[in-house]
């Protein structure tokens, strides 16, 4: 398949599920020539009705287009499709959307710069209801010049928030992001796991949950400044104190019958953090237990 001539800008985008639809049809909606490809076929009619073409393959999407946006479930997905058009990615920019480690990103970068083709890794902080929504914004990382030579198409889909040269560093942000999402999503679920097991409904328990979320931010800001400068003395906060309500905590968790891992997790952690001597420090001297 031929690379298409346009007037108008172009961009092929690999992957078509919800993320990857989103993503097609933002540049649609922006002007922009598109091709997609997906290993079921299906997923891109209605992008087709709307402009797209369907590339018959991964190597003639590739082909298409000189700016290559991927959009798969994990970097294994990555290396099938980039493998199946490895002849055709010698000039390419490969955007690399798709969520896994560091170490996998910097794998993808050496591997597309030993067939001449340049790797920007993209960390997308929003859900597909997210792209093209003003407020939004994506981790990228990679050469320099390959971010500035693309921002104005990147930033099509959400803002850009370039980290640095090293190709990990789009996948660290994302995933300490989500480390941090994910906990406090669980925390959520499993404090209404305990309201609803006595009685309280979640729709009821809904206003105190959010004002909790929302007293994190001034939590945050007042100890990452301290955390920053090493500062853990417990002149505010002590962990001693942290255990004792953390106890107290799974002790109604427990006899509320609902499961105590995560607080027994987390009971245990503060537990070790006592017993290594930081029982009269602030609980973020937890940091120095966690990092071993």
């Amino acid at each position: 398949m031929p690379q298409q001539q346009h007037s108008t800008p172009s961009v092929t985008l690999i992957g078509l599920g919800p993320m990857g639809r989103a993503m097609a049809g933002a540049y649609l909606d922006a002007g922009y020539a598109v091709t997609v490809w997906n290993r079921s076929a299906g997923r891109a009619a209605e992008l087709v009705a709307r402009g797209a073409v369907l590339a018959p393959s991964a190597a003639a999407a590739v082909a298409a287009n000189d700016l290559v946006v991927l959009s798969l479930t994990d970097y294994d997905a990555v290396f099938a499709v980039l493998t199946a058009a490895e002849a055709e990615l010698a000039g390419r920019t490969v955007v690399n959307l798709s969520s896994d480690t560091p170490d996998r990103a910097r794998e993808a970068a050496r591997w597309l710069a030993g067939r001449g083709a340049g790797h920007l890794t993209g960390g997308v902080q929003v859900p597909p209801s997210g792209i093209g929504e003003p407020g939004s914004s994506t981790f990228y990382s990679g050469p320099v010049e390959l971010f500035r030579r693309h921002r104005a198409a990147l930033e099509v889909l959400t803002g850009a928030d370039y980290r640095g040269d090293d190709p990990g560093l789009a996948q660290l942000y994302y995933q300490i992001q989500m480390d941090l999402f994910w906990t406090s999503l669980a925390g959520y679920l499993h404090a209404t796991a305990v309201a609803e097991a006595n009685g309280i409904p979640a729709d009821e328990f809904l206003p105190y949950a959010t004002s909790t979320a929302a007293s994190m931010p001034g939590f945050l800001a007042f100890y990452a400044p301290r955390i920053a400068a090493g500062h853990h003395e417990g002149d505010v906060d002590r962990l001693t104190m942290g255990l004792a309500s953390v106890e107290h905590v799974l002790h109604t968790v427990e006899s509320s019958g609902v499961d105590g891992a995560l607080p027994r997790a987390l009971a245990d952690l503060f537990r070790r953090g006592v017993a290594a001597g930081y029982g009269a420090s602030s609980a973020t001297s937890l940091i120095r237990v966690l990092r071993g």
